[in-house]
């Protein structure tokens, strides 16, 4: 079964029915050598469903200190294809 590593909206269990029909099941987790950045959304469909205009994205660093905190989640392979239709 693949992981997703969540660090922003797909955390939320609105966010996680809306996408995927159910919550996932996840546990804390740090990606290392990145930092969050902010980008404005304007799909109106991932506005409606994540209720957050600005959402935070991975930007590589390379830097070990550089640390992002998420959720790692177990899904199935449908539901990382569910995930790249959400995060347009």
């Amino acid at each position: 079964m693949p992981n997703l590593f969540s660090y922003g909206t797909l955390q939320k269990e609105q966010v996680q029915i809306e996408t995927f029909g159910r919550i996932l099941n996840g546990e804390k987790d740090i990606l290392t050598g990145y930092k969050l950045e902010m980008l404005e959304i304007t799909d109106p469909e991932v506005l409606r469903k994540s209720n957050q205009k600005y959402h935070p994205i991975l930007g590589f660093s390379g830097n070990v200190e550089d640390e992002v905190e998420g959720i790692l989640f177990e899904v199935t392979n449908e539901e990382i294809l569910q995930a790249d239709e959400y995060e347009v």
